[in-house]
């Protein structure tokens, strides 16, 4: 497990805004090239590592997004003070009161989110979240031109500034960007397990762009390999806590991966209702190999499994998720135990495949 948690805390520290994934991309080829047959990317900066099995028309697609939310510089005042708006579904009420880099040609400037002080807030607006386009970055200038000349420029994307680090010693994690670093570590650990093993399916481990933003990447990707399987690897929702209970998320921290079943967001229609086969089959590789896991049905979800499951022809897709504390914002958590068996999980469920389903 020692070689996981090193790949979750190196993809974890690395900036990749949907939009920016360049640095991600390359974290990724120099951890897979090496024990893949064939890389490409994309016009939009997927990345595909491809590891031939004895059937190249059984195809299998495993797919980990690369980008994380974050932010985009809007404009700068002549104050020198930054404006943003955000990339990817936030809660306004995790921006305040944050340090930010922002990630320039020249390279990373520190800011900080500032707002009314404390003593001045009316009981009214002491009530609301500070709407993201209403907060300022201070970047410690004076003037427009010296921050212009830090090298901030409009379109210049932000990350929370913070470093991943386990919990007091613990197996949970709790990173910038768990969502969704930990699938890369995790692809990246699986596809290494299965770098010498002689397989039938052929594998197409993607490193998807954009899924932050709609689902954007893994649309024209998936449709170009039309997989037969298609597993989506991300985080999801996780219970067990004082703020959502059992009842409000059946799922929790260290139980093993969920097994996505349902999900659908209603206002888009991403989502999937997973064909039966193919849950089958996941549930019966587990419990033949004693992996633990958990059963996930949730609304307003929606991963890389919806792009995959309808191209092409259509294919068989699901989602393996890892639970997570705090989900898009910068302490999101996640367990140890959960990515060591979603590693096991796919590494078996591929590995166990003579024919397609």
């Amino acid at each position: 497990m020692n070689s996981l948690r090193e790949l979750l805390v190196e993809f974890d520290a690395i900036h990749g805004v949907a939009g920016d994934e360049e640095r991600v991309a390359q974290a990724l080829q120099d951890h897979l090239k090496p024990v893949t047959d064939e890389h490409f990317e994309d016009a939009l900066g997927n990345q595909v590592f491809i590891k031939k099995g004895s059937n190249p028309d059984f195809k299998i697609m495993l797919a980990a997004h690369m980008d994380e939310i974050g932010y985009i510089v809007h404009n700068i005042d002549a104050e020198g003070f930054v404006y943003i708006l955000p990339v990817g579904y936030h809660d306004c009420r995790t921006a305040f009161n944050q340090v930010l880099t922002i990630y320039t040609e020249k390279g990373p400037v520190t800011g900080i989110t500032g707002g009314k002080p404390a003593h001045i807030v009316t009981p009214e607006e002491a009530k609301l979240a500070i709407p993201i386009e209403e907060l300022y970055i201070d970047v410690g200038t004076t003037s427009k031109e010296e921050t212009l000349a830090l090298g901030v420029q409009i379109g210049d994307y932000l990350t929370f500034q913070r470093t991943g680090q386990f919990l007091n010693d613990s197996k949970i994690f709790t990173g910038k960007s768990v969502d969704n670093r930990a699938a890369c570590a995790v692809m990246v650990e699986a596809m290494k397990r299965l770098a010498d093993k002689n397989i039938v399916p052929t594998i197409y481990a993607v490193g998807t762009v954009q899924e932050e933003m709609g689902i954007r990447g893994s649309v024209p990707i998936s449709n170009r390999i039309q997989p037969d399987i298609g597993l989506a690897l991300d985080v999801c929702l996780s219970g067990g806590t004082p703020a959502l209970t059992e009842k409000d998320i059946a799922i929790t921290l260290g139980e093993g991966p969920a097994l996505m079943l349902y999900d659908w967001t209603p206002d888009s229609g991403h989502g999937n209702n997973v064909p039966k086969k193919l849950t089958r089959k996941l549930i019966q590789t587990a419990e033949k190999n004693n992996i633990p896991y958990q059963r996930e049905v949730v609304l307003n979800g929606g991963t890389d499994a919806w792009a995959m499951s309808i191209a092409g022809n259509g294919a068989l897709a699901s989602c393996i998720s890892f639970p997570s504390r705090n989900i898009h914002s910068a302490t999101g958590c996640v367990h140890m135990d959960d990515l060591e068996y979603s590693v096991q999980l796919v590494v078996a469920f591929i590995d166990s495949l003579q024919e397609k389903l």
